[in-house]
């Protein structure tokens, strides 16, 4: 047992679902397995299950638990600040490829 941070200011989806509703209704959450620590308070950039960037969040907590079925999960709540252009996007998915994700397939 022990936290994982998350300093390089990336959310990254898992769940269309929880995308979907982030960008849907301006505020989500999404769940993660494991500790996590998400920078409570700070904008980060939100990216797809398919490592594309999206939009501008900010972090407004940061919930580590053990869950009913006994897993260690930290669930990120969000509310977006705004969705990126197509330019900003396209420059932010490939710098997290080089930076975070590796190569692309």
């Amino acid at each position: 047992m022990g936290f994982q941070t998350e300093f390089n200011s990336v959310c990254k989806f898992k769940s269309e679902q929880e995308l979907y509703e982030l960008l849907e209704y301006g505020k989500g959450k999404m769940v993660k397995s494991g500790f996590r620590v998400y920078p409570t308070g700070q904008k980060v950039i939100a990216y797809t299950p398919n490592n594309e960037a999206i939009a501008i969040v900010r972090i407004s907590a940061s919930i580590a638990e053990i869950n009913f079925q006994g897993e260690e999960v930290t669930q990120v709540e969000m509310e977006l600040i705004r969705k990126l252009t197509d330019e900003e996007a396209r420059v932010q998915t490939a710098l997290a490829y080089e930076m975070f994700f590796g190569e692309r397939n």
